[in-house]
């Protein structure tokens, strides 16, 4: 049996959950690069969620959303296991090579992995000329910026492929992920499939930091306080708040539209990493996350003209 057709979001409700989206994404860069400062980066983004995740799912269930499937559970954990194991997951290892701007602005191509990728299963149209032209324009921007990443200032320099590798391929998953999303409802409620996805995911991030040794050696007195704030944001704001708007804009807009986050996480990334981190951005990476978002903007804005 299909579901009934929810009523239209008001302009108001929209304006807020990219407000969301947009602001507190793009702080979480910089404040997963200190949280991980002190942190093993596996085991913190995978107790951020699973805590946060937690948290959410037994408030819905207190107020009185009932209990979810099985099938529920299923679809959980794949959006989960894409967008928080492999999507989450994978940008917390990035900001321990890269600087945080520099991930950030590698996650902007979401939208372009989205538009190919909606193509590609049907759930968009053929990519036009404009949309074509701005992967191949953000195809040129990631090259400026692998060639010219500045690793001062990461926990870990000199393993800058390694952090770019693992940031793209946790965008390509997270696309994944969305568009799986799109059509897959753990929960008619948008929070309880929150909580149920961030808790899958999290719990995946835990078992493979575990398996990876991030726990040998750890003692919690050696995290510092800046990173407990940090951690702290993440879980509340960046967990619980953020993702939970996004999971509702996945259900509401198109795909594209909701990945276009991308367009103002970076700017808010570089401004915060350049204010507070010590981040250096030379003429060549500006030049490369210039062409990247320019690239966005073909994609989102050629792909809806098409529609």
């Amino acid at each position: 049996m299909s579901e009934p057709t929810p009523a239209a979001p008001s302009r108001a409700a929209l304006l807020t959950a990219f407000a969301l989206v947009y602001l507190i994404w793009g702080s979480t860069y910089l404040v997963m690069k200190f949280a991980v400062a002190s942190m093993p980066p596996l085991l913190m983004a995978g107790t951020r969620y699973a805590l946060a995740g937690g948290l959410l799912y037994l408030f819905m269930r207190w107020q009185g959303e009932p209990a979810p499937t099985r099938q529920g559970w299923g679809f959980a954990a794949l959006i989960g296991l894409c967008l928080l194991g492999f999507g989450n997951g994978g940008t917390t290892l990035g900001v321990v090579y890269l600087p945080s701007s520099i991930t950030a602005l590698l996650v902007a191509t979401v939208p372009m992995f989205l538009a190919v990728l909606g193509w590609a299963s049907g759930l968009s149209p053929r990519p036009t000329k404009w949309v074509t032209l701005g992967l191949a324009d953000g195809m040129a921007g990631m090259y400026l910026l692998v060639a010219h990443t500045h690793a001062a200032a990461v926990k870990q320099p000199g393993h800058t492929g390694l952090g770019v590798f693992a940031v793209l391929l946790a965008s390509l998953v997270w696309s994944i992920g969305s568009l799986y999303a799109k059509n897959h409802r753990p929960s008619a409620s948008p929070f309880l499939s929150g909580g149920m996805q961030m808790l899958c995911g999290g719990v995946a991030m835990l078992v493979v930091g575990f398996l990876k040794g991030e726990a040998t050696g750890f003692e919690l007195a050696q995290v510092t306080a800046k990173s407990w704030v940090a951690f702290a944001y993440l879980v509340s704001f960046g967990s619980i708040v953020a993702f939970t708007a996004y999971i509702w804009l996945l259900r509401v807009v198109e795909p594209a539209l909701a990945g276009t986050y991308a367009f103002v996480n970076p700017v808010v990334a570089v401004l915060l990493g350049w204010a507070f981190a010590g981040e250096v951005l030379n003429p060549q990476m500006l030049g490369g996350a210039a062409l990247i978002v320019l690239a966005v903007v073909l994609v989102v804005l050629g792909g809806r003209q098409k529609a």
